[in-house]
């Protein structure tokens, strides 16, 4: 799933392309794709209809775009989904959802989802946070983060600190991937008990998922296969700078030991057990 660089890099693009431009007509192509609007996805595609696209935000791994600074069209990409800038004369694709057309005849927007785990949703007064995520914490990269408030919460958490990291309502963005990569950093064990930890310790690993994805972000976020990509198409190159996620095997840049792999929670952690033994 998309991760907070990756998301980032979406936002950005969708912001150079769309920004300032008043939506002509739209058209959702499978029901799921708006099965968090309520009212269905005609309605959905009603209200976007005339709305001048005024601005873009993000939370964490959602984003949303500002129609006419005071209403949203929330985003989430769940595991496939893609927000792509495309020619009006396009053909429809095989996994597009939704596409959305400009009055100013340039570029079409679509909405690509293989595996349809996104959605879109219209909040209306959401400009400023959506609704149906008021849950979600504020990121690493938010200028309102609060780290020492965010710190004390894991201080508390009687888990190992990976699920804490990983727990969006304390702080959002880090996913499976960028996670296994700050505790390498910061050679802690995902393991080992937040509430065993010492606060700087703790600071130290939000520390470094900030700076792994502040790395990741410069390199366009990580890409695995074909559905992550931005909204010209193109692939991420931190793939190619991950320290241990997918690595198994091979050996640790700091020590030459083999990377270990486990499953966790449904996915899996890796890690060095030299550089990240398990206290």
């Amino acid at each position: 799933m998309p991760e907070l660089p990756e998301v980032e890099v979406v936002r950005r693009g969708l912001d150079d392309h769309v920004r300032g431009r008043t939506i002509a007509s739209a058209v959702i192509r499978h029901s799921r794709a708006a099965r968090r609007h309520i009212a269905g996805p005609d309605d959905l595609a009603a209200r976007m209809v005339g709305a001048t696209i005024t601005g873009s935000a993000r939370r964490g791994k959602y984003l949303w775009l500002i129609l006419d600074d005071q209403d949203a069209l929330l985003i989430h990409l769940g595991m496939s989904g893609q927000m792509l800038i495309t020619s009006p004369d396009t053909p429809i694709a095989a996994h597009e959802r939704a596409r959305f057309t400009f009055t100013d005849g340039g570029s079409d927007l679509r909405f690509d989802d293989q595996r349809t785990f996104g959605h879109l949703m219209y909040d209306e007064g959401g400009a400023e946070l959506p609704s149906p995520i008021v849950h979600i914490a504020r990121d690493p990269f938010d200028p309102q983060f609060d780290q020492a408030t965010v710190v004390a919460r894991i201080k508390t958490r009687r888990t190992g600190i990976k699920r804490a990291l990983l727990d969006q309502t304390v702080l959002s963005g880090v996913g499976n991937i960028y996670a296994d990569e700050a505790l390498w950093a910061a050679k802690v064990h995902g393991e080992t008990v937040a509430s065993s930890m010492t606060k700087p310790r703790i600071s130290a690993v939000i520390d470094a998922a900030r700076e792994v994805m502040a790395a990741a972000l410069a390199q366009g976020g990580t890409s695995f296969d074909s559905l992550y990509v931005d909204v010209v198409g193109s692939s991420g190159y931190f793939s190619r700078s991950l320290s241990v996620y997918g690595l198994a095997g091979l050996p640790c840049a700091r020590c030459a030991t083999s990377i270990v792999r486990e499953k966790f929670m449904n996915r899996s952690s890796h890690f060095c057990p030299v550089c990240q033994p398990q206290r």
